[in-house]
């Protein structure tokens, strides 16, 4: 492996990649004017928020296949390009929530006792009291606007301070808010009616894009005090700006701009504004985390395929991660089976599940269902970040399907791929025996058990009798030994169908395949390298 780290991180976090024996890591000072020619063998990278990893740095990726981003944004990093290479893009959300919170309290404080004003007062030779009259934090009400990792570290200190804590976050839990100590409200205008303090810890959407705008303002108490260290773009400037003046909005503390540094923005000529530069995350500890943390996803990553914290793809934990890791490869092998065994141009895909596995999280399993038809094929090199995406851009339908109950053979999961190409359309099941082991359960509504693994001959016959022992004869006579032999029957056909599946010790050549299909009752004859 070669591991780029292209920014300044904490040692520690390059010492644990170094531990790796096998592993080449090039840091900052040694990609100096290089990073692009490096680039193009490295498997994974490493940046803060001064490269951009833009498309066309990416075109120089050939084999990248993690960007780890040492901080929260990724701003700088392009997401569309990236998945489109297949390449995973990771952040740390969490790393820094404890310096995010340490410094809303400290705005809010510095706003509460009007620590700017009085700090330049005083060195300006000025002893006033009367005009720096403050307030307490007890007993207000702080309104939290996503409570995530930060929002809950917020909420934390918060009560530490006698404050009333509110939240509104769709996502969030009842149990997550009462650990918090906080209470959740149904609307954001529940919020806006009730907190004396607002503090906004989200991420940027087109939803949240300018949430902060003068109809929110005005719906908010007279005399409210906000509080940004999560995005600048959250919030309506000039609307703010004018919500000062009127004294509708008493006090503002802001860590972020929409536009960085912010050239014009009316805020920063407001006496009841503290402003900081984006320094929200920013104490030596935090920046050590984030980095060892980013240090720590890359290595899970490519070593063992975690994908932790991600932003392109869906994150699971590491349990996660463990737990479906045998259905990811038997969905790549039963959709790699399907379209080695399937002729025709491939028009839509369908992934069943059934059992507990219809409640996991199922992305990386349909990503590894699609990659595996697509690479056989399309020839598309596919991977579990962009299958899905790659079959959207080739107008290939896909979509998914979940039932609690599994149906095939009494297995406990079941996943079934549904394939349908411009001349055939064929289902086939299977599941995952003792953890490990991925195995075909039934194809065509025919009930057959083989394992999913090596060389395979598939085989599609009218079921009479004589033609197991022509299949032996023909194998035998081209030394071609027989590991397993799994069959199958439709017996309500006419006449019935059946179905082999022929597991080999080598690879089965094309002259072999034609003397199987000269047997006057296979109707099929495919070799399947798995």
């Amino acid at each position: 492996m070669k591991i780029l780290i292209a920014e300044k991180i904490a040692p520690a976090a390059v010492d644990l990649l170094k531990q790796e024996a096998r592993w080449t890591v090039l840091t900052h000072e040694q990609l100096d004017g290089k990073l692009a020619r490096e680039l193009e063998n490295a498997d994974a990278l490493i940046v803060r928020s001064a490269v951009q990893a833009d498309a066309k740095l990416l075109e120089h990726a050939k084999q990248l296949r993690v960007i780890g981003r040492a901080g929260v944004g990724v701003d700088n990093i392009d997401l569309e390009a990236a998945t489109k290479k297949g390449i995973a893009v990771m952040n740390t959300p969490g790393a820094n929530a404890v310096a995010v919170a340490e410094h809303t309290l400290g705005l809010m404080l510095a706003l509460a006792r009007h620590l700017t004003r009085a700090d330049a007062l005083t060195r300006g030779g000025k002893w006033e009291k009367k005009s720096l009259l403050g307030s307490e934090l007890r007993g207000k009400t702080l309104g939290i606007v996503g409570l995530g990792r930060i929002g809950v570290e917020v909420a934390r200190r918060a009560g530490a301070f006698q404050m009333k804590l509110i939240a509104y976050d769709p996502y969030v839990s009842a149990t997550t808010a009462l650990d918090a100590g906080v209470t959740m409200v149904a609307t954001l205008n529940e919020l806006y009616d009730t907190a004396d303090y607002i503090t906004l810890h989200l991420a940027l959407t087109p939803q949240s894009n300018r949430m902060i705008d003068a109809k929110a303002i005005a719906r908010m108490r007279p005399g409210v005090r906000i509080i940004n260290c999560a995005r600048g773009e959250l919030v309506d400037e000039a609307a703010l700006a004018a919500a000062l003046k009127s004294g509708q909005v008493a006090g503002v503390g802001i860590d972020v701009f929409t536009q960085e540094p912010p050239a014009d923005s009316p805020l920063l000529a407001l006496p009841n504004v503290i402003a900081t530069p984006h320094i929200g995350g920013s104490t030596r500890e935090a920046q050590d985390a984030v980095g060892y943390q980013i240090a720590v996803q890359v290595k899970e990553f490519l070593k063992h395929g975690v994908i932790q914290n991600a932003v392109n793809v869906p994150s699971v934990t590491e349990e996660e991660y463990a737990q479906m890791q045998p259905y990811i490869v038997l969905a790549e092998r039963l959709g790699s089976f399907l379209a080695q065994a399937t002729e025709g141009n491939l028009l839509e895909i369908s992934i069943r599940y059934g059992g507990p596995i219809a409640d996991w999280k199922t992305d990386l399993i349909r990503n590894g269902a699609i990659k595996g038809i697509l690479n056989q094929m399309l020839s598309e090199g596919a991977n579990l970040v962009n299958a899905a995406s790659i079959a959207g851009e080739r107008g290939i339908n896909w979509g998914e399907v979940k039932k609690a109950k599994a149906a095939n053979g009494g297995a406990a999961n079941v996943l079934s791929i549904l394939l349908r190409s411009t001349r055939e359309e064929h289902l086939a099941s299977g599941t995952v025996l003792h953890g490990r082991f991925p195995r075909l359960l039934g194809i065509d509504g025919i009930d057959i058990e083989a394992p999913l693994e090596h060389n395979l001959i598939y085989l599609r016959n009218r079921d009479v009798p004589g033609v197991i022992g022509k299949i032996g004869t023909i194998l035998g006579k081209h030394h071609i030994n027989i590991a397993n032999f799994s069959l199958g029957r439709r017996e309500h056909g006419r006449p019935p169908e059946a179905v082999s599946v022929v597991h080999v010790d080598s690879t089965v050549p094309e002259n072999v395949l034609a003397a199987l299909r000269k047997v006057e009752a296979i109707t099929q004859a495919k070799a399947i390298r798995l």
